[in-house]
This record gives structure tokens, C-alpha cells and sequence, in this order.
């Protein structure tokens, strides 16, 4: 893994009518060892960017870092379940072959979107008597296998992460934060990072009232503008669109999934990067979806399932995955991306895929979504942005 330097600057939010957490303290975090800071304020008390003390440089050293970072992002993690039966491997590190975890090297941010909860707590808050009705819970001492793949941020804006409530979803928070991995998508939420001196904001939005809402897009354009005002880069992470093999194509319009409102993908994307947004990726789906380069931006619209040990399906196009790279400059500009393609074997463990199926997939849907967009990917999975790319108006 690249010598790399990470600071957990800020972290705000609350789930309303649940529980408050509060104010987030800040963590300095160098080669997997967690320090404290004492860098940890309000957003509605200072609009200041907080900078943590950093590790004391050697005697006559001085630090230098490169003048971009790099984002790797997955899609959806679920490592197995012990409830409401026992559907967990033998050894929790097969979970992540080792031609996986090289794949997920060399990030300053790796990114994933957490669908289960790290607790012991046995009340579910889903009534999994109904079809189509899940409920998931993993060991806590699982958070230890995502630290040490190199997994330093989960969203948690999604529709599994408060499977076992508010005491679920405060066991998930600590558990993770234990081992260094912070967390996206509480309500009023932005979480400040720094990496190679450069200021970083992510913020996790879902259909769900309880997080981040895609619905409420003025709410959503405050934070995003707030976020660009303290920090060179934007991150959205976006949990939006319908689920499963007939959910590909990313249209502009609502989308519905058992009558619940899954948002408009397009829409609110493209309305977070008018706002300020430098890069939004999507999940939720189930299935890889289009990438886009809007006003030089790229939005990835769905990055398919990651890891889902024996409880998400694998069949068909919900078996194709990828581990999405990005680089951006200190501006939050492109400088260049490409898919690493990945696919799940049939317990939903996934392997790097030496057939490009998942780079195959995606030319053909960008093909479909985007015909006239400067995004091209070649057969290598590099995504290449064409010299004479136009803003959209």
C-alpha cells in the first residue's frame, strides 16, 4: 500500500427522532494507527476548516505530498449474517481473496457502501415475517477485516444499516471507528478528511427521511455548498434507483422499487455537482449502472454488489462488480479513473474478473444512457474523457 496520510478532521450529524452522536472527535491517521486530535467543532458554530496536529516530522525532514489523491470505491458490503441463521465462513478472511485486497491498495480514500450492522443487539427492527423482507447482522470483530484491507470510510445511508435500530446502528458507528474506518450518511452530516494536504468533505445521501435525504434537494445543495466552502474536494456518496438485474439503465426520472421512492439518480446527481459536488458515486442497485462526465465531473451511477456472503444474489448482472479508481487534482478536477473489474462467485465472494465481463457491461450501458457523452471506456476498463468535452448546459 502507498505511504499515504489520512485526518479524520470533522465529523457532525444526528438521526433525528433516534438518537444524537453528536460531535465526532477528529483522528490522525498514518499507516493504520489510530492518534487523537483535538480538532472537532460544530458546522452551525464555525464555517473555519479545522486542521488536526499532525505526527511531529523526523529531525530535519520535511514532508511532502503529491498534489492529488486517489479514490477507490466499491459498491455493496455484506460479509455474512448470523441472524435470523448462521450464514458465516468458516474464516472471515476468505471474504477478501488476496488478488482483491492488491486491488484495493494504493488509495487514500477506499470506499465502500456498508448494507449490514457490526452489533450483538438480538431486536431487529424489520419485520422479516414479510417477503422480501431482510434483515442483516455481522460479528463486530468483522470491522477488523475491513481495516486491514484498507477501508478507511463506509457509508451508511442505506436501507440495512439500521436493520437492528438505533443501538445497531451506535454498535456499527463505534465498532468501525475502533479500527480506524469512518462513517458517512448521518442526518446534517459532513465528514471532513485530509489526505496528502489536501482538504477532502464526503456526505452520504439515501431515499430514507433518517439520513441524508436525495429528496430534499435544497437541503442537500446547503450541505454540499457548505462542504465545498471548507474543503478543496467533494465526495457524494449516493444511495438511490431501483434494485436488481431489470434496474441497468439509469433513466432521468423517479424510480420505485415495492412501491418505495428510490429517487431520481440523474437528477439529484447532477443537481450535487451544480452545487459543488467534485465526484458522486452511486449504489443501491445491486447492479453496475452507467458512468457519466457531467460539467467535467464523473458520476458513477452505481457500483453493483462488492461482497455479499451468502445473502445477495450473484446470478446474472448482480454478480458483475468493480472496484472504481479516481484520481483528482487539489481542485477537485478529474485527472483520470478507470474500472477494475471484479465478479462474485456463487457465496458472493467477489474475485478480481480476468474476462473484463463488468468493463464489457459498462461500455455496452454507457453506450445505451449516455450515446453523446465525452466518457469512453476502452477494453482495459480505463475510463478515457474525450479532448473536446462541452458542459452541459
Amino acid at each position: 500500500m502507498v505511504n499515504r496520510r489520512l485526518v479524520q478532521l470533522l465529523s457532525v450529524g444526528f438521526i433525528s427522532g433516534c438518537f444524537c452522536l453528536g460531535i465526532g472527535i477528529g483522528v490522525f491517521i498514518r499507516f493504520g494507527q489510530l492518534l487523537p486530535s483535538d480538532a472537532a467543532t460544530s458546522s452551525t458554530e464555525s464555517n473555519s476548516f479545522p486542521f488536526a496536529v499532525p505526527e511531529p516530522l523526523p529531525p530535519g525532514g520535511e514532508e511532502t505530498f503529491p498534489d492529488t489523491i486517489t479514490i477507490k470505491a466499491v459498491g455493496d458490503i455484506i460479509p455474512g449474517t448470523n441472524f435470523p441463521n448462521y450464514r458465516l465462513p468458516r474464516d472471515r478472511n476468505k471474504l477478501l481473496p488476496n488478488s482483491v485486497r492488491e486491488q484495493l491498495e494504493g488509495a487514500d480514500i477506499l470506499l465502500g457502501n456498508f448494507e449490514t450492522s457490526l452489533t450483538n443487539y438480538p431486536y431487529t427492527t424489520k419485520d422479516i415475517s414479510r417477503g422480501q423482507v431482510f434483515a442483516f447482522r455481522s460479528p463486530p470483530a468483522y470491522a477488523e477485516l475491513f481495516a486491514d484491507a484498507g477501508f478507511n470510510v463506509f457509508n451508511l445511508a442505506n436501507n440495512h444499516a439500521m436493520d437492528f435500530g438505533a443501538v445497531g446502528f451506535q454498535d456499527t458507528v463505534n465498532n468501525l471507528a475502533a479500527v480506524g474506518i469512518a462513517t458517512l450518511g448521518l442526518k446534517n452530516q459532513i465528514l471532513y478528511l485530509e489526505a496528502n494536504n489536501i482538504a477532502i468533505a464526503m456526505i452520504g445521501f439515501s431515499p430514507y427521511d433518517m439520513y441524508n435525504s436525495i429528496h430534499n434537494l435544497e437541503a442537500a445543495q446547503a450541505l454540499v455548498t457548505e462542504a465545498k466552502n471548507n474543503a478543496n474536494v467533494v465526495i457524494v456518496s449516493m444511495h438511490a434507483g431501483a434494485e436488481g438485474t431489470g434496474a441497468l439503465h439509469v433513466k432521468n426520472q423517479t424510480e420505485f422499487f415495492y412501491g418505495e421512492n428510490r429517487g431520481n439518480s440523474i437528477q439529484f446527481a447532477r443537481t450535487m455537482i451544480d452545487a459543488g459536488a467534485d465526484l458522486v458515486l452511486g449504489h443501491g442497485p445491486h447492479v453496475p449502472r452507467a458512468i457519466e462526465i457531467y460539467k467535467g465531473k464523473l458520476i458513477a451511477y452505481s457500483l453493483g454488489n462488492f461482497l455479499g456472503y451468502r445473502t445477495l444474489s450473484t446470478d446474472a448482472e448482480t454478480g458483475y462488480s468493480m472496484i472504481l479508481e479516481v484520481e483528482l487534482s487539489s481542485k477537485g478536477d478529474l485527472v483520470s479513473s478507470k474500472i477494475i473489474p471484479v465478479h462474485m462467485n456463487r457465496q458472493g465472494i467477489p474475485y478480481i474478473d480476468q474476462r473484463f465481463r463488468t468493463v464489457e457491461l459498462m461500455r455496452s450501458l454507457n453506450r445505451q444512457a449516455f450515446p453523446n457523452n465525452p466518457v469512453k471506456i476502452d477494453q482495459k476498463g480505463k475510463i478515457v474523457v474525450m479532448n473536446d468535452v462541452k458542459k452541459e448546459k
